[in-house]
């Protein structure tokens, strides 16, 4: 979750007092052309989905202070690959890290697909449906905007029924339901009609919109816990911290009897989930027993739109299912980043939530 250009200037820095906190930790590094090893000056540096970035100086350098965890580290420049390098609390200690950026090269063939399945009516015939598939369907999303829609691309395959969307620059959202301008470098966005599944992946990062009031404050302040509550941000950081029952979580195991799929409430859920810390690290992993599981947050009721468009979704809680990969692990840092996140798929309650309801991993609840 990709390319940004010079508006790298815009980009938060982290404060400098956050140098005396053990809850934080620095990030050095430099940005060099892979070929002549010149350094490159003003490329976009930032955790993706966090409010935190900065932009190289003279030198190719970057220094930034991030919340203890893990992060996707994105760079990005006009005319370049963006480059992702995963970061956690042990890279502190890496003073010498230096990314290497590859110059953009488009094959023939890549041109070819493009010119030929690129919808020129695309923004009016699937500007809606994108807008429902990427922003999303929720209470937020009616306040939920992106300002620059000319930037996207629509390309769709007869061949293929299914409909893949691009942008030639980052999408600039602006979240009024929950107080954030989101820059978002999408790398792609593809709908397939013959399963009626969307899949989306690109970089965003987060900027905190400036109140007009306290009670704008207040608003933007009980939206954003509502959208964290019961979230998979939610799940994991409680997941981490032991505390899935005291936050409102319940785990249940989906098993097939006779061919019917039957719930089995976990007693113990972390044992189930083959619960792992490495202390060293400070990062755990989780690999349940069984690869279907449901997720249920009883602490908060479904948005009534949901409930409205799912007539068999329970009224009383939220419920989620996530399907792992057979015998693999997925880690997660402290701060809710998860790793490797190919490695499972969502539906129910967390997949209908989509861009309008989420929050930067650096975000707390007061």
């Amino acid at each position: 979750m990709k390319k940004f250009t010079s508006l790298a200037v815009s980009l938060f820095v982290a404060a400098a007092a956050f140098a005396q906190s053990s809850t934080y930790f620095k990030i050095t590094g430099k940005v060099v052309d892979i070929n002549s090893k010149a350094p490159m000056q003003a490329a976009s540096v930032f955790a993706q989905n966090t409010t935190m970035g900065t932009a190289t100086g003279t030198d190719g350098t970057f220094t930034l202070w991030l919340p203890n965890g893990g992060y996707d580290l994105v760079i990005t420049f006009a005319g370049y690959e963006t480059s992702v390098k995963r970061i956690t609390t042990a890279d502190a200690s890496d003073s010498n890290m230096v990314i290497v950026m590859k110059q953009q090269v488009k094959s023939m063939d890549e041109v070819a697909i493009k010119t030929s399945n690129e919808l020129k009516d695309g923004l009016e015939r699937f500007g809606s449906f994108f807008m429902e598939n990427f922003i999303g369907k929720t209470t937020n999303s009616k306040q939920c905007d992106i300002k620059n829609k000319e930037a996207l691309k629509f390309y769709f395959s007869k061949k293929r029924n299914r409909l893949k969307v691009r942008a030639d620059e980052p999408l600039l959202i602006e979240n009024a339901a929950l107080g954030f301008r989101i820059k978002y470098s999408l790398d792609s966005f593809t709908h397939d009609y013959n399963t009626s599944s969307s899949i989306y992946a690109g970089y965003p990062l987060f900027e905190e919109m400036q109140p007009l009031d306290a009670a704008q404050q207040d608003m933007w302040k009980a939206n954003r816990a509502r959208a964290y509550k019961g979230s998979i941000l939610h799940f994991m950081r409680s997941t981490y911290n032991k505390q899935l029952k005291e936050e409102g979580f319940e785990i249940q195991f989906i098993v097939k009897a006779n061919g019917v799929d039957t719930a089995i409430k976990g007693l113990d859920f972390y044992g189930a989930l083959n619960y792992d810390r490495n202390d060293s690290t400070q990062i755990i992993e989780i690999n349940p027993n069984q690869t279907e599981v449901a997720i249920i947050y009883k602490n908060e009721l479904p948005d009534k739109t949901y409930t409205d468009a799912n007539e068999d979704a329970p009224a009383k809680y939220e419920l989620s299912f996530v399907t792992f990969l057979p015998a693999q692990a997925i880690g997660i840092e402290q701060n809710g980043y998860y790793f490797d996140q190919n490695d499972i798929t969502m539906s129910g309650y967390w997949s209908w939530e989509k861009v309008a309801d989420m929050v930067p991993y650096d975000f707390k609840i007061e």
